[in-house]
This record gives structure tokens, C-alpha cells and sequence, in this order.
């Protein structure tokens, strides 16, 4: 047994290090240039493929991955189990169990959320003739969320994303129907003839007038449906109305090839604010934008380039221009995940295009508050970069780093014992889109819960 845990042990270490000194060779593929600000661009491939991304980690380390998960389970690179489960509350997390134990290996993810998904779109389809109009929501509800489960594996628009892609609408088009709260189906139009998806959510018991709302971004490995909670909703249940989208090269829009680039980000916040201010229940001038792990960099971007976002809100940072860390140091999937975002199958031509990925020349143009949380011990986007992009920005903003705490900002003392991350980030929005001011501070959340508070 000693042996076993040694083996374990030296292979999980294996897969953590990443190979990090072993870089791709250069290719010399045919590319052009675009710009964004004032920085380099990167090169953006003249044709992008609808193929499986390859890399040269994943295919060295595929059997290292395999023997991490068996070891420690499917959250062996972040929480995924439990923010799926969350916006659907227990009943969720009891089969959430069940497709922990079934993924043993990577390959397992896919099937083992599919199983569970088709067995509760059944119990709604039987709930919902039965007249049972609440179990019918609530199943639909956990359905959604795993089609989308089932999703997070495949990197390429093949007939299996598709597939789990229309049952986890139809099943989100049919809880919308039974939820206890407005939810409206919503089409964003982009230049160029496309529209980004998206979910419209008014708070139960809204009763009419304009109310403030908040622009809701994913992160790279998690999709719009999972921005709003089924019950209990942190933003609705504060009157905020939100609108939850897949932005470019995120999930749904991925598989409408609508793909990840500086450009169509800085042209997203456009896009939904244009689509909001012609809504008559929502208050122009107060349009707030939040944006979790990679949606951070995503809601950055899209802020910068749009004056009537009034509040910008991030929660666990992807800030280092490159993205070296989380691309080439950590678990390979990542990679491969962003890659198909961005529409590329070549890693050198996507090492070329992610030269582009940074907020500098971006951040400087945010005139908002600004409110960032991370954890000081962040893997994926170490906190120097988020210290500079904190000092870049010039309007009132706040950054609230909690003790040890790596990159999903939870499962330490300082997160227990102090405030919590998620309703601080709520309560900030609504006093700040309610005309609140507050001075630019740093907060240190310590192991003990304490706040200590710098200015800036």
C-alpha cells in the first residue's frame, strides 16, 4: 500500500509540474495580424479548424490525468462537481455522488453525466403530465445541468457536443416555462449575421418598473445556465435582473462557432447593453457586469469597451497577460479547452494568438468601480497580476485576497471564517449600481476571518 501511495503521489506531482520546461517547437504557419490597443497582437490563423484540438502535454500526460482522477476524483484540477450541483440544491449534489463515483478515468465524465441527465429529464417529462408542475421544474432544472456536465469534456463541435447541447435548451427552455421567476430566452446579435445565446431572469414577484441588472460571465469550463440558481438566487433574491450569457468561444457559442478573441470580447458589452437598454424593465444606468475564474479577464475586457457598465464584480482571477500559468503549468485540458474556444486545432499557431490575451491597453480605459476577489495562493493566475492590474485601473476599486486560498476561493479558513465571497460580491454590486460609494482599499482576509483594510 505504501508503494501504491508513493506511485500516486510522484504521478500527481508529475501531471502538477506540467513539464514545464518543455516547450512546443515553433511553427512558421501562415498567419495575419490584428491589433488590440496599444499591444502587440498576436497571429489569428487565417482559417480556423472545426477539429479536435491536440497538444503536445495532453498527449504525453493523458495517462498521468487518468491516474490523478482514479486517485483523487473527477475535482482533481477545481470544484466542478459542486458548482454544477449548486444551482439546483441537494437533490443535485445526492446524484452529483453517484457521477463522482463513475468517473474514474477521464473518458468516464462524458457517459456518466449523460446517464444521470436522461434519467431526470425522464422524471420531469413523467412529472410534467402528472400535473407535477414543481418536481417538472426542479428535474428539468438538474437535467440542464447535466447535459452541460456532459458537454465539458468534448473539444470539438462534434455530433456528441451538439447532441448535449439541444437536450441541456430543451430541457432549460422547458424549466423556464415551470420556474418560479420571469426567464426568457434571449438572442444577442453580433455584426457579421450572429447572435449570442442567453437567458433572461427577472426576480419572483417582480411586479413592473426598471431595476438594475447584471451582466452574468461564465468561466472557461462552465456555461450561462449555471449563473442563476433555481431557488434562493443571490442576485434576483436582492431585485437584480441578470442576464446570463455564453460570450464568445464560451459552450453554446462555441458550438455556433462563435469563437473566443480580443475583438469580439471588447465588442460583447456592447452588445448586451444595447440589448438591455431596449428592455423597459431594466434601469439604464444601472448595468453592472460579474464574471467568474476566466470570465474575469472575459468581463474585463468587455467593460472597457463599454462606458454605460457601471460596476464591474470579479471572483477568482484569470489576469496574467499570456496565460502562461494556466496553459502550460497546469492540468492539460485547459489547453485543449481554450483552443477549441478560440477555434484552433494547431497548438504553435495558438501559442501565437494567446500573445494577444491580456488586459494591458484594456484596463486603462475602465472609468467604474472595480471589485476583484482571489486567493493569495492562486495556481492559475499567480497574484502579481492581478496586484498589477489593480494598480493599472483608475477608478474606485477593491481587492479582497483571502489567506492561502488558491485559485476557486473557498476550502480554507480565511473563506470559512470570513465574509463570504459570493454574497460580498453580491452586496457590492447592488450598493454600487444604488449609487454607493467606497474608497479604494485592499482587503486581507486572514486565517482567522479578520479584515485588514489598505488603501490604495
Amino acid at each position: 500500500m505504501k508503494i501504491v501511495g508513493v506511485v500516486t503521489l510522484v504521478m500527481g506531482l508529475f501531471l502538477c509540474l506540467g513539464f514545464a520546461g518543455v516547450r512546443a517547437q515553433q511553427g512558421t504557419s501562415d498567419v495575419k495580424v490584428m491589433t488590440a490597443g496599444s499591444n502587440q497582437a498576436a497571429a489569428e490563423p487565417v482559417s480556423k479548424g472545426h477539429g479536435e484540438p491536440v497538444t503536445r502535454r495532453w498527449v504525453e500526460q493523458r495517462w498521468v490525468l487518468d491516474n490523478v482522477i482514479r486517485s483523487v476524483g473527477m475535482d482533481w484540477d477545481q470544484p466542478r462537481s459542486a458548482y454544477i450541483a449548486a444551482p439546483c440544491g441537494a437533490e443535485a449534489s445526492l446524484d452529483m455522488v453517484g457521477i463522482r463515483q463513475r468517473v474514474q478515468k477521464y473518458a468516464d465524465a462524458s457517459p456518466a453525466f449523460e446517464a444521470a441527465a436522461r434519467r431526470r429529464e425522464a422524471r420531469a417529462k413523467a412529472a410534467e403530465e402528472a400535473g407535477e408542475h414543481v418536481t417538472a421544474r426542479e428535474n428539468y432544472c438538474i437535467a440542464t445541468m447535466f447535459w452541460g456536465g456532459a458537454q465539458w469534456p468534448i473539444d470539438e463541435n462534434n455530433e456528441k457536443n451538439k447532441f448535449y447541447n439541444q437536450r441541456k435548451r430543451d430541457c432549460y427552455n422547458r424549466y423556464a416555462k415551470l420556474a418560479d421567476h420571469r426567464v426568457e430566452e434571449v438572442w444577442i446579435p453580433l455584426e457579421g449575421g450572429k447572435s449570442l445565446p442567453g437567458w433572461f431572469h427577472l426576480p419572483p414577484g417582480y411586479q413592473g418598473g426598471r431595476i438594475p441588472v447584471v451582466i452574468s460571465i461564465p468561466g472557461m469550463d462552465s456555461f450561462k445556465e449555471l449563473s442563476v440558481a433555481m431557488y434562493g438566487d443571490r442576485w434576483l433574491n436582492r431585485g437584480i435582473a441578470v442576464l446570463a450569457i455564453d460570450g464568445p468561444g464560451q459552450y453554446e457559442s462555441a458550438v455556433l462557432d462563435i469563437y473566443f478573441s480580443m475583438r469580439a470580447w471588447a465588442a460583447t458589452g456592447t452588445a448586451a447593453v444595447e440589448w438591455l437598454i431596449k428592455r423597459q424593465e431594466v434601469d439604464p444606468a444601472r448595468i453592472g457586469i460579474s464574471g467568474n475564474s476566466f470570465g474575469t479577464f472575459f468581463a474585463t475586457i468587455a467593460a472597457a469597451n463599454e462606458p454605460r457598465i457601471r460596476a464591474v464584480a470579479t471572483l477568482y482571477t484569470c489576469f496574467e497577460p499570456g496565460f502562461h500559468s494556466i496553459f502550460e503549468e497546469a492540468s492539460p485540458t485547459f489547453k485543449m479547452r481554450f483552443m477549441y474556444m478560440s477555434g484552433f486545432t494547431n497548438e504553435n499557431e495558438f501559442d501565437q494568438f494567446r500573445k494577444s490575451m491580456t488586459w494591458e491597453g484594456q484596463a486603462e480605459k475602465i472609468r467604474v468601480p472595480f471589485l476583484c476577489v482571489a486567493g493569495e495562493a492562486d495556481e492559475l493566475s499567480p497574484m502579481q497580476y492581478t496586484e498589477k492590474l489593480m494598480k493599472t485601473i483608475q477608478s474606485p476599486k477593491r481587492l479582497v485576497v483571502y489567506q492561502d486560498s488558491r485559485h476557486t476561493v473557498a476550502g480554507v479558513p480565511s473563506v470559512s471564517l470570513g465574509p463570504n465571497p459570493t454574497t460580498l460580491v453580491a452586496d457590492w454590486m447592488l450598493a454600487t449600481l444604488n449609487g454607493k460609494t467606497f474608497p479604494s482599499e485592499r482587503w486581507y482576509v486572514d486565517a482567522t476571518g479578520r479584515v485588514t483594510k489598505t488603501g490604495y
